[in-house]
């Protein structure tokens, strides 16, 4: 069993609640916009990490963490990329990975727009978490944690870090 506290957008922005929600988790990832590679330092010294890179990310992240992460959790087959849309609006991209791919998990980032939905077509869990940073036009930073259980995602919980000032 794996708890998993997942972020997106931080945009080199380390929202100081957050680190509490990280105790109960075995492992952390992020969706992309990471800032810098000092973030993922940062949340790497708490637990284990994955993560890929988003559009705002340099060459420095872009040199440490890949486009796209595809890898078993459990059970699970997890695909986990920036721009990726959600089902029936999937991007170009992912939708060719999801093709190939047939992840049971999909996850992403990018609009900064918290989202979680069954996609009936692919037979997979999109969740989009949000944004965790202060940049962008979302109002309440937010995050997801959720368990991996063998081959079942349970215990889903949407966390809301306060406004984005």
């Amino acid at each position: 069993m794996q708890r998993i506290a997942l972020l997106s957008d931080t945009h080199n922005y380390l929202e100081p609640k957050m680190l509490k929600y990280f105790d109960s988790c075995d492992q952390i990832w992020h969706a992309g916009d990471i800032g810098t590679v000092s973030i993922m330092d940062e949340l790497a010294k708490i637990k284990p990490v994955v993560a890929v890179y988003g559009n705002i990310d340099g060459g420095d992240v872009r040199n440490v963490y890949p486009k796209n992460q595809h890898f078993m959790c459990e059970q699970v087959k997890v695909f986990i990329t920036h721009i990726g849309g959600y089902p029936k609006r999937y991007s170009l991209d992912a939708l060719n990975e999801i093709k190939r791919e047939r992840p049971q998990l999909f996850i992403c980032g990018h609009s900064h727009i918290l989202k979680v939905m069954f996609d009936q077509e692919f037979k997979l869990l999109h969740i989009n978490p949000g944004a965790a940073g202060v940049h962008g036009f979302h109002k309440v930073k937010t995050m997801v944690r959720f368990t991996i259980d063998a081959d079942k995602i349970k215990d889903l919980e949407v966390i809301e870090l306060g406004a984005r000032a």
